[in-house]
């Protein structure tokens, strides 16, 4: 066996014994079994990933596993970028959790633990899987773990058993599409192997490949968190688990691009202009969107689940114009298209990762996600505030940000797409940029608000100001998380070359970039250097500070106190919210948020004139969920309400009603026949 492959077996043996670890060691030992066999299942990882980026791919096929069809696994560079990052982010997480469940702060109860490593090991079958059969066992062992993650913290807020709901419903219905597709494709194609589907793909009707793709990509997008499939994203992963929420966010909705990746370009071979056109508009969507109701939210965890909503609309604008590229003939726009998704994914999984472990630390100090409730931070937190601060430049795609990196060569695809590539390219591209754009803008505004409100000035409540340091796994975990950020952002030219790899199965052609120490997208004249970004700022920063020590050094100091405007001294109540930061881009964009407000006024008892209180509320709900899905849902209990009269216990109408139902099949079978 190949060093993929055993790896790829390590990593799901390390799994399953932390899982059993989780299950039968003591509560006190069960923390950091099940944390050591995660994290040695996300080292493993790694390696199988590393491994076949470096082009040693790997396949096996186990028949006797599973009936019928057997298990069949293959690993190529576009597999095992995936299975690098999954792994990458399982082991931060795996360390952060080992501190996290201390002391009651977290689920440590034997399924929770024991469900961590297996939803593990499901996000590596993932990418792993070669049938069809084996992608949607491992796609369903994937959605079943992470709901028990999800609802792992039911009885203390009534908040997550809706949570788990949505999740539930919307990750099966998912689950349906992406069967139907790939069921679909495997019955044109006479074979459920993915090298049989592959082989087939041409010999399909175009309406055919085109009802393949448009379900699969529904059900993958909605794994991905895409509007307007997104609603169970900004409900689950806040109330899951910190570790869990990193998992969720940094790892498994990078699935959901995998499956476009791998069914739209490498087993259907690509396809049509409008397969494409239909995900970038969904993929800029997903970006306004997102970024739009993470700029407004109070809540720390939702506004980084909106954040993930942003950015794989951001990936999938990549993976969108990658696919646009290809139909037109533009095939090095095309893999730098690609190579630019995918480096956000990598990148995005970083500080995804880091910024939900450091949310974790903050409602595991204070007890609370109100940003408006925080403040303060920095002086009993400043090991988290600092690797916050860290993930908020990373997340801010500005440069000495990780996600700069790619988001910049994304647009350098954009901008130079070619005039031949005939209107809809000149007419959808320009527009792609400036969602870019507007969406980095306002990525800018939003981790400005939640690092500044979050952990500076003073504290707002008892809880902040109460606040203290994590214990040293989570900042470990955390840490490192942090480590790979800088590295990436410092110098991503280290991954060009697995990255080069993965983007050749989906869009075969040259190298897109060549990296050492600058980046240089092939054929183009734009180059840019993190590295040397990075020297320039520092050596300005350093050469203005000197500066003004110099010119301050010549004047005597002396103490006063602050300028106050007269009011006494500064207070809490004094400084901006996370809500009235947000108020002017609320308004700018009030047609498209539609933010509820009430206003209640209470007059003195026996006078019209005289007010006793006033009280305003404001909220701001995600207005696809209230004008989409809630009508569905009313019409669901309606319709379940008027049919309750058919269900009246009897025995004899149920046998009734499955025989009328057996004998239409029949009679449609024999009519289409």
């Amino acid at each position: 066996m190949s060093l993929t492959g055993a790896a790829l077996g390590a990593g799901l043996g390390s799994s399953l014994l932390a899982a059993a670890a989780g299950t039968l060691l003591p509560r006190r030992a069960r923390r950091v079994g099940a944390g050591l066999g995660t994290g040695a299942a996300g080292v493993a990882a790694i390696v199988a990933g590393g491994s076949a980026l470096s082009g040693r791919p790997w396949d096996a096929w186990y028949p006797d596993l599973l009936p019928l069809a057997g298990i069949r696994l293959a690993v190529d560079p576009l597999s095992g970028l995936f299975l690098a990052v999954t792994g990458a982010v399982a082991v931060c997480a795996a360390v952060y959790g080992v501190g996290y469940a201390r002391g009651g702060h977290g689920p440590d109860g034997r399924v929770a633990q024991a469900m961590v490593p297996l939803f593990v090991a499901a996000m590596l079958l993932v990418p792993a899987a070669a049938s069809a059969s084996t992608f949607l066992v491992a796609w369903e062992l994937m959605a079943l773990t992470s709901l028990l993650l999800v609802v792992a913290e039911h009885r203390r807020r009534a908040a997550v058993a809706e949570a788990g709901l949505w999740y539930a419903v919307m990750t099966h219905l998912g689950l349906v599409a992406v069967l139907a597709g790939l069921v679909g494709f495997a019955a044109a194609a006479d074979g459920e192997a993915f090298a049989q589907m592959r082989a087939a793909a041409d010999t399909m009707s175009p309406a055919a490949r085109g009802a393949v793709f448009v379900a699969t990509f529904a059900g993958f997008a909605s794994k991905a968190g895409i509007v307007p499939l997104h609603v169970w994203l900004p409900r689950a992963h806040p109330e899951a688990p910190s570790h869990v929420s990193a998992l969720m966010s940094a790892a498994m909705v990078n699935l959901g691009v995998y499956g476009i990746v791998r069914v739209g370009f490498d087993l259907l071979g690509g396809g049509p202009e409008w397969w494409w056109l239909l995900a970038l508009a969904a993929g800029a969507a997903s970006a306004l969107y997102g970024i739009l109701q993470a700029a407004v939210a109070t809540d720390l965890k939702r506004l980084l689940a909106y954040s993930t909503c942003e950015n794989m609309g951001l990936v999938l604008l990549g993976v969108g114009a990658s696919g646009l590229f290809a139909a037109v003939g533009s095939g090095p726009l095309a893999a730098l298209a690609m190579t630019a998704a995918l480096l956000h994914v990598v990148n995005h999984a970083g500080f995804k990762t880091l910024l939900f472990l450091s949310a974790g630390s903050v409602v595991h100090a204070t007890g609370t996600r109100d940003l408006d409730a925080l403040g303060g931070l920095r002086s009993p937190m400043p090991v988290t505030t600092a690797l916050f601060g860290v993930g908020a430049l990373m997340a801010s795609a500005l440069p000495l940000g990780n996600g700069f990196v790619s988001e910049w060569l994304l647009v350098q695809s954009l901008i130079h797409a070619l005039p031949s590539g005939g209107t809809v390219t000149a007419v959808t591209m320009p527009l792609a940029v400036a969602v870019v754009a507007l969406s980095a803008g306002l990525a800018v505004a939003t981790f400005v608000k939640a690092f500044g409100v979050g952990f500076l000035a003073r504290p707002r409540t008892p809880a902040a100001a109460r606040a203290h340091e994590s214990p040293a796994t989570m900042l470990a975990g955390t840490a490192a998380a942090a480590g790979c950020c800088v590295a990436l952002a410092l110098a991503p030219g280290w991954a060009a070359a697995g990255l080069a790899r993965a983007t050749a199965v989906a869009a075969p052609g040259p190298d897109a970039v060549s990296a050492q120490a600058t980046m240089r997208p092939a054929g183009l004249p734009s180059t840019m250097s993190p590295l040397i970004i990075a020297v320039a700022l520092l050596v300005a920063a350093v050469g203005l500070a000197a500066l003004v020590r110099a010119a301050a050094s010549r004047r005597a100091r002396r103490r006063a106190r602050l300028w106050d405007c007269g009011a006494g001294p500064m207070s809490a109540r004094m400084e901006y919210t996370a809500t009235s930061f947000a108020e002017p881009l609320q308004r700018v964009f009030d047609d498209v948020l539609a933010p509820e407000t009430d206003l209640d006024v209470t007059p003195v008892t026996e006078s019209a004139y005289l007010v006793d209180s006033v009280t305003y509320r404001a909220r701001v709900g995600d207005r696809i969920e209230h004008r989409l899905y809630r009508p569905v849902l009313a019409a669901v209990a309606w319709t379940g309400q008027a049919v309750r009269p058919l269900a009246n216990g009897s025995v004899h109408r149920y046998v009734g009603y499955g025989f009328s139902a057996f004998t239409g099949v029949l009679v449609v079978l024999a009519v289409l026949r």
